[in-house]
């Protein structure tokens, strides 16, 4: 899903190149619980080692390219910068793992109303945590939002605790990115390559135990592993890149394509149950969005022209 310690673009007007990377970004996102489900007969635990393991190449690779490895190093040799990536890869396992078991269990819809809610969920803990001040339209954004929660939770028999799960990990995750300063493709990489020595620990355990599906078994296993850090790397590079040109409305806008296409895929193509509780919530979560939405594209608009 949307990298959070994306900057604000370097220019006033939304370009066709920043179109493509952020679209694309937002398209294989809303697309990839159709990729995770043809490995939900795999344990969680493994699918987010190998996630971890091929992001790795893929990332250092567009880095070397970019010639940005030297911003990196100097955060491994600063500790609070470490202490900071190593929160900030705990909070993204998380989410991931959460996710993955979101698609594999039937549960994708949820996995969509987690990333819908996020960006609301942002905005409370930003006025909690941070002080930040919230406008009236703001207030009412967040209100709806909770109560959409409320109605969630009421409905006992599909409480939604892993769409829950992946907003607190991600909006804390959000959070603790603003105080890592390093640049969107330098952070990935450095998570990853933080995370990378527990993954390949737990790959290696797996493997001793005959119980891995890398190179044991289907060959279309081994296939779908690898490509997990394509799958998972690619997205986020785009994004990063897209974001620097495109107005920050233009991406505030943009970002409700992913968890609508995983709403969709949840719907006609899983065939998870939408129910009487998502049917009352949904509505109050995109309503939500717009109101938030529209206030936040008014008052960009006055900071242009003030």
């Amino acid at each position: 899903m949307r990298n959070p310690n994306s900057t604000t673009p370097s220019t006033d007007q939304d370009t066709p190149r920043g179109f493509l990377f952020a679209g694309g970004a937002y398209v294989l996102w809303g697309f990839l619980p159709l990729y995770m489900k043809l490995l939900s007969h795999i344990p969680t635990a493994e699918v987010i080692a190998h996630r971890v393991i091929w992001s790795v190449p893929v990332a250092a690779v567009v880095l070397i390219l970019l010639g940005r490895t030297a911003t990196l190093r100097e955060a491994f040799r600063n500790p609070r910068m470490l202490a900071m990536g190593c929160v900030t890869a705990t909070l993204i396992s998380l989410n991931w793992g959460i996710y993955v078991y979101a698609i594999a269990s039937g549960n994708a819809l949820d996995a969509a109303i987690g990333y819908y809610i996020n960006p609301l969920f942002s905005i409370f803990l930003a006025a909690v945590l941070l002080g930040e001040k919230l406008n009236r339209a703001q207030l009412v954004a967040v209100g709806l939002a909770a109560a959409a929660v409320v109605v969630l939770i009421v409905d006992a028999e599909s409480t939604p605790w892993l769409a829950f799960g992946m907003m607190l990990t991600w909006g804390f995750y959000a959070l603790a990115k603003k105080s890592l300063p390093i640049g969107p493709n330098q952070g990935f990489l450095m998570e990853v390559l933080i995370l990378l020595p527990v993954a390949l620990a737990y790959a290696i355990y797996v493997s001793g135990s005959e119980g891995s599906h890398f190179m044991m078994g289907n060959a279309a296993d081994t296939w779908l592993l690898l490509g997990c850090g394509a799958v998972t790397a690619v997205p986020l590079l785009l994004y990063a890149n897209g974001a620097k040109l495109l107005r920050l409305s233009t991406i505030g806008i943009m970002q409700y394509i992913a968890p609508t296409l995983i709403m969709l895929n949840a719907v006609f193509i899983f065939g998870e149950p939408f129910g009487r509780a998502r049917a009352i919530a949904l509505p109050m979560i995109w309503l939500a969005l717009i109101i938030y939405t529209v206030s936040m594209v008014r008052q960009m608009r006055r900071n242009r022209t003030g």
